[in-house]
């Protein structure tokens, strides 16, 4: 059960496959699979006439809500700044890697209180809570594992998420040559390396 993930939202209706314009309302149900959490994202028409009675019955379902669909913006220049919180966790989680859950978790928390993420939902799933936050103005889904951290973890925690906001989320380390080049050993006519002729006479 992958609980730890990122799920962004439609830019089309996934019901009748027509785009969603500017400003136009639509609809997100978010279901149990078994393997995954599932959003659908669809238009207010194929909502009224598919979703709208009976969706809370159907299987697997968790939860739905209106949202307002926001065109993206055109893509700024690159430029070089220090990691956000959200992009951060954007990172954090891609990763997959589970040493991350907790940072991912003070995340989601620090951008809870921004108001920069909402709780749509907290589910259990064997014994542990799972949050599902999302982005209002990409309509993205966060879903974050809690933890359940103890008091003497968080400051080693809110440490480890400072050092990643001020020096960035490690890049990940180039590969090891599968077959280095060894630097070519100079021998002299008697067969002998000078390295080790000069051992021998410190020898003597």
């Amino acid at each position: 059960m992958n609980e730890w993930n990122i799920q962004s939202r439609a830019h089309a209706c996934q019901s009748c496959g027509k785009g969603f314009a500017d400003k136009q309302a639509y609809y997100t149900v978010l279901a149990d699979e078994d393997t995954e959490f599932k959003r659908t994202d669809v238009c207010a028409q194929c909502w009224q006439q598919q979703y709208s009675q009976g969706a809370s019955d159907r299987k697997g379902f968790i939860s739905q809500w209106q949202g307002i669909y926001e065109a993206p913006p055109a893509a700024p220049p690159e430029a070089i700044q220090k990691e956000t919180a959200e992009t951060l966790l954007r990172k954090v989680i891609e990763s997959n890697d589970s040493k991350y859950i907790p940072a991912a978790f003070i995340l989601a928390v620090m951008l809870e209180r921004k108001r920069l993420l909402k709780v749509k939902e907290q589910i259990s799933r064997e014994g542990q809570r799972v949050f599902v936050y999302e982005q209002p103005k990409t309509g993205d889904l966060f879903t974050i594992k809690d933890p359940n951290l103890q008091l003497n973890q968080l400051e080693e925690v809110q440490r480890d998420v400072a050092n990643l906001l001020e020096s960035g989320f490690p890049s990940e380390a180039p590969l090891p040559d599968p077959n280095p080049k060894q630097p070519a050993e100079i021998v002299d006519e008697q067969g002998t390396v000078p390295e080790q002729q000069d051992d021998q006479a410190l020898a003597r």
